[in-house]
Parts: structure tokens; sequence; C-alpha cells
């Protein structure tokens, strides 16, 4: 996933990040996540694995990871904890999350793809695992309200995918191109997938993501357009803000697993009937119907 579980939320991004890259002159290729570890096949891979060396190989077998060689919508649900990192103390666990991030690999010319997508957050009480909607700060004692964290896109506003990399699309032609060649390892009958989100520079630290999607070799061996995936993410970034922590030190880790759905109909009952009580529009991410994907916190 490109804007995993754990996704920044659209209020925490400044409001126009992509321009603000461009002005501030820090390096484009930065865009493309650097620090980014060397691709390498890891493991033995089959006899019939596609030969991973090769850019066209690695396109056809991300896109089926995480999302479909069909334009259709791909729903990932996950849940996890997040924890406060503050000098000198351990990790404390201050909520727990659950969301969906549902995918649409639009087809384009020549071979690519752009991914476009939807995502709905709802955050829970760490100890009882009910719906937030007031969360009482340990550090500060301050009573909070917990918005639900959303974003959402159609075409133009997500991210090519071609032979030449993964690249954001309102600056593709700005942003020189890369050899796609992924970081894949095999071992026993699984096939995983490491991954790292590149962020636009400029937003304040720490920025960093880190995530592995699996899959079933006999799977990824075969024909189907989407692979019946899972995965497992760490994410580091500054206190939300609702949070109200001001310029305490720290910051906040996300920790997260998920699996790719069949449909929608697979989200758990309780979070499908929040998500569509308050975002509607956010369960497709069908490009055709992206004028209506416009939520409060995603209007700047």
């Amino acid at each position: 996933m490109t804007t995993t579980a754990a996704t920044t939320p659209d209020d925490e991004l400044p409001a126009d990040p992509l321009r603000r890259a461009l002005v501030a002159g820090v390096g484009i290729a930065a865009l493309l996540g650097a620090g980014r570890l060397a691709a390498r096949v890891g493991g033995d891979p089959p006899a019939r694995a596609p030969d991973l060396s090769l850019p066209e190989n690695n396109l056809r077998a991300l896109v089926r990871m995480a999302a479909s060689l069909r334009e259709e919508d791909v729903p990932w649900w996950y849940d996890g904890t997040i924890f406060a990192v503050v000098p000198g103390e351990q990790l404390r666990p201050l909520f727990k999350f659950e969301g969906m991030e549902l995918y649409w690999m639009r087809h384009l010319d020549g071979g690519e793809y752009e991914l476009t997508g939807n995502t709905v957050t709802f955050f829970r009480d760490v100890a009882t695992g009910a719906f937030l909607t007031r969360w009482q700060n340990p550090y500060t004692g301050e009573a909070v309200d917990v918005p639900a964290a959303t974003q959402g896109g159609g075409p133009g506003r997500g991210f090519n995918y071609s032979v030449n990399g993964m690249r954001f699309t309102p600056l593709l032609e700005q942003l020189p191109a890369k050899p796609l060649v992924l970081d894949w390892t095999f071992a026993r009958d699984m096939v995983w997938l490491h991954n790292e989100t590149p962020y636009p520079p400029g937003l304040p630290p720490p920025r960093a993501q880190r995530q592995t999607m699996f899959a079933p070799v006999k799977e990824f061996l075969g024909r189907s357009p989407s692979l019946p995936a899972v995965f497992s993410s760490t994410v580091h970034m500054p206190w939300l803000k609702w949070m109200a922590m001001g310029d305490r030190p720290g910051h906040i880790v996300w920790h997260a697993s998920g699996a790719k759905l069949r449909s929608i109909d697979e989200l758990p009952k309780e979070y499908r009937a929040r998500a569509e009580r308050e975002f509607p529009a956010l369960l497709t991410a069908d490009p055709a119907r992206a004028a209506e994907r416009v939520v409060p916190n995603l209007k700047k």
C-alpha cells in the first residue's frame, strides 16, 4: 500500500505538500523515498517465479499485491495500537485504531496505472476497545475531542505506477524515472514485499513508515488479478494535532496489521456501520464518483 494503514490524516499535512516541496528546492528525488533499502530478492525463489530483476515483472507483481490488475474497489482492513514515545520513558499505549484503505488501480496508456483511494480510520479506547469520541490526555490532563482520520482522492491525485517507478501523479513530469525493482523475499510457502512510504519534504519530523505485505507463493505464481495479501506496518510521526500536545517532546508510533478483503462486505460489522453512517461516499474509490468524496477535513 502506498498510503498504508496509519496513513497521515489530511489535517496533519501542509496545505499543498507537493508544491511546497518544489518551492523549497530540497530535491525532487527525495519524493521517491530517499533512504529506501536497495532492491533485492531474498530467500530461494521457486523455479517458476518471474524474474524480479525486470521492472515489468515488479510492476505486475506490485499491482497484484497492493490492489488488482482489474479496475475495481480493493479494500484493506486493519487495526493496531498507537504508542507515545517520550524521551526517558518506555513506550506508552495511548489508544487503538481500526480502519480501511480502499484502492482503485486505474489503467493508463502504455501499460501504466494510477493508484487512487480513500482512508477511513477510527480510534478506540486502549482498555475497553470502545470507539473514542473524547480522550483524556495522560500528559496534559486535558480531555479532547477525537475526530476520525480520513483521506480521499480521485484521478490525477494519486500515484503513478509504471516500469519507471512509483511517482506522485501531480508531479509526474518533474520527477525522474527510476526502474521499478523492489525488495522481495521467498520462504516456505510465502512471498513478501518490503516497502517504505515516500513522504514529501517539508513535513515536520519524524516521518517514517516501513511496511511488509505477504501473500501465498501458490497464488503469486498463478494468474489471479489480485493476491490474497496481509500486511504489517510501523509508522513514526509527530503528535496528532487533536491530542493538543503543543511543543512537548516526543512523537507517536503506529503499529498496524491488516488484510486485503474481497469486498467491503467483509468489513467488521461495527466498523462498517459507523463508516456508512459518517462517511458513506468513502466506501468506494471508483474514479467516476470522485466528486462525491469531499468530506469536511479534506477541504483546503
